[in-house]
């Protein structure tokens, strides 16, 4: 089976045929969910709120181009759980949209669907993303974009999509930094195959790496002289340990790779069982097939030679997930003939029925983690707690410090008018950091609202909080968590409020 000769990226019919539909559908939906359950933000989401009060080249250990969409959207629906699902949920339409258009370089209506479709059965992206994830979608995007374009050049070569795939290489390396092992893995797989090398190096080339370099070069530079600081956290987490041995680092990655791909694996192989290797046929598109495994090829070695040469010992699903999301895409590529095997509906009801659950799950998730008595961010009572505020003479335009980043950020929803912060002991000194934004506070003729909540906060916090500004005694607010059984303790917030002078 060969690759249609003109793929488009949809045949005429009924709209709610289109996989458009459904894909602006789940994502309007999400985002009608995520709003309507809960004022109150997870992990990445606050940092948004707190890192999109300002314009930068780079936001601690992460590139800044997530962050700049965000401010541009808060920019029009202003900075709310509105304006973070909006980008999110646009960003994860995208993914799912440019990874059909590359499938369609390939494959028919229904596989480009499948490869598209799949990747809701990998958790990292079907549900993690969608329960608090940021830079990763983003990547993912770029990711599955530059796929698309890569495949268009391997086709057809033009000067047009050498720009864009430049444009969209660039903007990943601004979304997150492991971007470039995907890039120099395309690179790589590309040029060793001599169809796709001859339509890679063919005229206009140049222009991918030109336009390229002109989107980085501005953050290059500022990464080259905050190169500690962009790096010090990834390297950390990935907990690289040479001398603790190379088998809990190959555990790791397996770990990794297998909550990325397995879900998938077992749904496709239950969908289609020997079909995908009885009767095995030429793969859809020999050459570009041929390239896309030695890019898995290429990058399953690179991970396995961060084990053995780096010592890196962790792997998260969500690090390895723009690396492989091309997987199914590979694999419905090599075996065309599911396209029209009888038992295809089977595995279209089951990525419809994915898509349903986790819709399902996103709204009730905050009930759930409530019912079993531990409560998430998503419980706390953020509108009543910002009204109590208030009437306890907050005026909503002092400066506000939190005891943590997402009380924070849920207060900056809040209070969108007033400069918020985090003083934490495990990124600054409380003291210093309070006390800092006190006499910013006293310059600008604005108080200051120092507030802490029970279940995250330092034993000594106050301590340090209190120990260079005026003494103050703690007041209490307390109030019902949100969605949890009867019984359930109050949240318990702390505060002192100086007022203007």
């Amino acid at each position: 089976m060969t690759a249609p000769t003109a793929p488009r990226a949809f045949s005429s019919g009924p709209v709610w045929a289109h996989p458009l539909f459904w894909l602006a559908f789940f994502a309007l939906a999400h985002i009608a969910v995520r709003v309507a359950v809960s004022p109150a933000l997870k992990w990445d989401e606050a940092e948004q709120m707190l890192w999109t009060q300002q314009l930068s080249m780079g936001y601690g250990s992460q590139p800044p181009l997530y962050t700049w969409l965000q401010w541009l959207v808060n920019q029009v629906l202003g900075p709310s759980v509105l304006s973070l699902s909006v980008l999110k949920h646009s960003l994860l339409a995208m993914t799912y949209a440019f990874m059909y258009l590359a499938a369609r370089e390939v494959l028919d209506e229904r596989g480009a669907f499948w490869a598209s479709a799949s990747m809701l059965l990998m958790p990292p992206l079907g549900w993690y993303s969608v329960r608090d994830q940021t830079h990763t979608v983003l990547v993912t995007a770029m990711v599955c974009a530059a796929w698309w374009l890569l495949l268009r050049i391997a086709r057809k070569p033009r000067s047009l999509d050498f720009a864009l795939l430049g444009l969209v290489c660039g903007l990943g390396m601004l979304a997150k930094y492991s971007f470039a092992m995907v890039a120099v893995a395309m690179l790589v797989a590309a040029l060793s195959v001599r169809t796709t090398r001859s339509a890679l190096l063919s005229r206009g080339w140049w222009w991918a790496p030109f336009i390229g370099l002109l989107v980085v070069l501005p953050h290059a530079v500022w990464l080259f002289s905050h190169l500690h600081e962009a790096t010090a956290e990834t390297i950390g987490k990935m907990n690289i340990q040479p001398e603790v041995g190379r088998a809990q680092g190959f555990l790791s990655l397996i770990d990794g790779v297998a909550a990325s791909l397995l879900l998938w694996v077992l749904i496709a192989l239950w969908a289609f069982r020997a079909h995908w290797w009885r009767t095995p046929v030429a793969p859809a598109s020999p050459a570009i097939h041929q390239m896309l495994l030695r890019f898995l090829m290429l990058v399953m070695l690179t991970l396995a030679g961060m084990v053995l040469f780096a010592g890196v010992t962790s792997f998260k699903g969500r690090w390895i997930l723009p690396l492989l999301c091309v997987a199914p895409l590979v694999a419905f590529a090599a075996r065309p003939q599911l396209q029209q095997d009888p038992r295809a509906g089977r595995y279209s009801v089951a990525i419809f029925g994915m898509a349903v659950i986790l819709l399902v799950a996103a709204g009730v998730r905050p009930w759930f983690s409530g019912l079993r008595g531990e409560v998430d961010e998503l419980n706390h009572p953020a509108v009543e707690l910002a009204q109590e505020l208030r009437t306890a003479g907050y005026d909503g335009l002092g400066t506000i410090v939190a005891s943590d980043h997402m009380l924070a950020g849920m207060l900056r929803v809040r209070f969108p008018q007033a400069l918020v912060d985090a003083c934490m002991s495990a990124k600054n000194s409380v003291p210093q950091c309070v006390a800092d934004h006190a006499e910013r506070s006293r310059q600008a003729g604005k108080g200051l609202l120092l507030v802490s909540r029970a279940d995250r906060i330092a034993p000594d916090w106050w301590e340090q909080a209190l120990s260079r500004v005026a003494p103050q005694p703690v007041r209490s607010i307390d109030l019902p968590f949100h969605m949890v059984r009867e019984g359930t303790p109050a949240a318990h917030y702390g505060y002192v409020w100086y007022t203007p002078k």
